[in-house]
């Protein structure tokens, strides 16, 4: 799967011109849609089809400040898959050097109960294996 690239912007910057810590979370969130829409099956799909992917838990390890207008590269990982949940890793590097890495975990939801994502969408669990498969 290709890297997502997030360029910074200006507004994204604090007072001392180092991009905002929250915009990290917020990166993260545009490299799960952007690997969903590679897949072919973008939030757009799953929304409209019923279902939610909130957030579960984060962790954030910032390593060195990134500024306007450098270009993060967001490499995104698989690292465990469950029924229930799914748990992701990012790398993010400005120009090959680490800038910071960080996990989420997210549970599916459909009108507020739980949904086993293999059952409800096989062709996207499988592709999520697929590539934590490839990933190991």
């Amino acid at each position: 799967m290709k890297n997502y690239v997030h360029k910074v912007n200006y507004y994204e910057c604090d007072r001392m011109g180092v991009t905002h810590h929250s915009n990290y979370i917020r990166f993260m969130e545009e490299t799960r849609i952007y690997a969903m829409e590679q897949m072919g099956y973008g939030f757009e799909r799953m929304e409209a089809e019923g279902v939610v992917s909130p957030v579960t838990a984060i962790s954030v390890n910032y390593k060195k400040p990134t500024t306007f207008p450098d270009e993060i590269e967001i490499e995104l990982k698989v690292l465990e898959m469950s029924n229930l949940k799914m748990r992701f890793g990012y790398r993010m590097t400005v120009r090959g050097a680490l800038v910071c890495t960080a996990e989420s975990t997210h549970c599916f939801l459909e009108g507020g109960r739980p949904v086993v994502l293999e059952k409800r969408f096989p062709e996207l669990y499988a592709k999520f294996k697929e590539i934590m498969d490839a990933q190991q």
